[in-house]
């Protein structure tokens, strides 16, 4: 069972209203705040997604949905929130005025954590005068309702017992948390499909491939191996029975070969826009965006489930977590929740107070 008993969504674009989805469908009561005028729609789209995806996991019934309310302020959005999730556009001057607000008006004890995908928590953190300490980056990947990988990162100011409790908040709700050690632009995930996306870039534009058949080669190839053991497990079965030591000696010579535009970036005019996006617009057939959404969660479900049923029915990788939250779905849909308990657990495990000391700053490894 989460140990947060209501939470706070301050953004409803395709990530917050992720996030809102991941929360009510475990039970806990959300309140959103949001601009835009059509924002109550986008969640809704969202939702029915998320529903629609969780019926497949559990098929013997979901837990009570938990009640989804609009606020008209973040004021009253985050009044007696136990977890706050950011989740607007990445421009600082934005996260700053929304983080200031929220600092000021969130319950002292609330954990706020951030979607962004790039920013540094130390940037966000000056904006907070309050509590800058509970702040931490909460990266996640789309869609959040399905993928369970949540980055944790923490600012210069950030606290190692807020990272802890942020940990516990993730993982109560099925993700897979993983605290980056060090405070780099980015994080981890990001980078590396930054990586890949220059370099699928300039082999767009120089036509030595379209988009179709580059996407034919990560999803029938590589990626296949990616989603059950990641990029260096795989590479240690590459290197025979000698493992990792042989392959890096056998295929480290090639990385000083001038294979790669890794480091250059490919002009970004109309040109090359009109390029890929007309071969995306084909490689589509058709299919609208929620359409591909349907196609892809469904494809996600069967994936982890699969994966559930592997290692002697214990599960392998992402399955292994799977297996888990959806026995934890299952449970909770066969008990009526205690709001009591859950949040006499938020508050047991709230973060130290701003006038003691943290131990260690967020940049070394924590626990």
């Amino acid at each position: 069972m989460s140990i947060i008993n209501k939470a706070a969504a301050i953004g409803g674009g395709v990530i917050g209203a992720g996030w809102v989805a991941r929360l009510l469908l475990n039970g806990i009561d959300v309140s959103i705040f949001d601009p835009d005028p059509e924002a109550s729609r986008k969640v809704s789209e969202v939702m029915k997604g998320a529903r629609r995806a969780y019926k497949q996991m559990v098929p013997g019934g979901l837990p009570r949905e938990g009640r989804l309310t609009f606020a008209k302020t973040i004021a009253e959005a985050v009044a007696d929130a136990d977890f706050i999730q950011e989740s607007v556009p990445e421009r600082l001057d934005l996260k700053h005025r929304v983080l200031a607000e929220i600092d000021l008006y969130a319950p002292a004890n609330a954990i706020v954590g951030s979607s962004t995908s790039g920013i540094k928590p130390t940037d966000m953190q000056v904006a907070m005068k309050k509590h800058p300490e509970r702040l931490v980056v909460g990266h996640p990947f789309n869609p959040v309702y399905l993928l369970p990988l949540v980055e944790i990162v923490g600012g210069e100011q950030t606290f190692p017992e807020a990272i802890e409790v942020a940990k516990e908040i993730y993982a109560s709700i099925g993700m897979k948390p993983v605290v980056i050690r060090k405070e780099i632009e980015a994080f981890v995930g990001d980078r590396l499909l930054e990586a890949a996306w220059r370099e699928a870039l300039w082999l767009i534009k120089d036509g030595i491939c379209t988009v179709e058949e580059l996407d034919d080669i990560m999803r029938y190839g590589f990626g296949l191996r990616w989603a059950q053991m990641g990029m260096f497990q795989v590479y240690r079965v590459a290197g025979g029975e000698a493992g990792m030591r042989h392959f890096m000696a056998q295929f480290g010579p090639c990385l000083k070969w001038p294979w790669t535009k890794l480091m250059d970036v490919p002009e970004f005019n109309d040109e090359l826009v009109d390029l890929i996006a007309t071969q995306s617009d084909d490689q589509a057939h058709g299919l609208s965006i929620r359409e591909l959404e349907k196609i892809r969660d469904d494809n996600l479900v069967a994936i982890m489930d699969a994966l559930s049923k592997q290692n002697k029915g214990k599960g392998w990788g992402a399955g292994a977590l799977h297996k888990d939250y959806t026995k934890q779905l299952a449970k909770l849909a066969a008990k009526k929740p205690v709001a009591s308990k859950a949040a006499e657990k938020a508050k047991a495990l709230k973060p130290v107070k701003k006038a003691e000391k943290p131990k260690k700053k967020t940049g070394k490894k924590k626990g």
